[in-house]
């Protein structure tokens, strides 16, 4: 447990607090076996440690009921899921309006050198699944989205259009990404034209 004070701020501390995900003007849209929509509004907390630091792996587990995943790999329990980023970094991605709850249980279970950062406002999450999804990824980014290359679990941050993405397979025809506000319109934009020949359009 923390043994110095740290004020966390609740950036959604009212009902009556407008959010809006960058991707607010764009539907769900479904295809040919391809499904495209947003996870609006994910709590998304980067923390950072040091995993040879005992107490800092113990007080994650205890907090989010979730072991740090290790290279490329990711962890899941119910509507939680942990991404390894780098080798002191993980992303941590939840339900909407959870974040002050959570880094405030990370905190409570945290001591010594260590951060949590939220980062809700300035990311948001893009699910892309069905089993064309990997064909429309295969347009979209270098790197090998292969099954033998690229399991169920498996996390990684790469070139994404002309932007960057991290990537995280989900399941084996789901997948999501984690993109920066300020590309997401861009990103869907381009999926949405990876996605026409099999039938993804916005237009009716």
């Amino acid at each position: 447990m923390s043994d110095t004070f740290t004020a966390v701020m609740d950036q959604l501390p009212t009902a009556d607090v407008l959010a809006r995900s960058p991707l607010y003007q764009h539907s769900a849209l479904r295809g040919d076996g391809l499904q495209l929509q947003e996870n609006a509004l994910a709590t998304q907390l980067v923390i950072r440690g040091n995993t040879d630091d005992a107490s800092f792996v113990q007080g994650v587990a205890k907090a989010t009921g979730l072991a740090l995943p290790g290279n490329l790999q990711s962890e899941a329990n119910n509507d939680w899921r942990l991404r390894w980023i780098a080798p002191d970094e993980w992303l941590l991605t939840g339900p909407a309006n959870a974040a002050f709850t959570m880094e405030t249980a990370l905190r409570e279970n945290l001591s010594g050198h260590y951060a949590v950062i939220n980062v809700s406002g300035g990311q948001t999450l893009v699910r892309l699944s069905g089993a064309n999804a990997r064909a429309v990824l295969m347009k979209s980014c270098p790197y090998d989205v292969h099954d033998r290359n690229f399991p169920a679990g498996k996390v990684v941050s790469t070139v994404f259009a002309k932007s960057q993405a991290i990537i995280s397979r989900l399941g084996d025809d789901e997948w999501e990404l984690v993109v920066r506000r300020s590309f997401a319109d861009y990103i869907w934009r381009w999926l949405v034209d990876a996605g026409q020949e099999f039938g993804l359009s916005e237009h009716a």
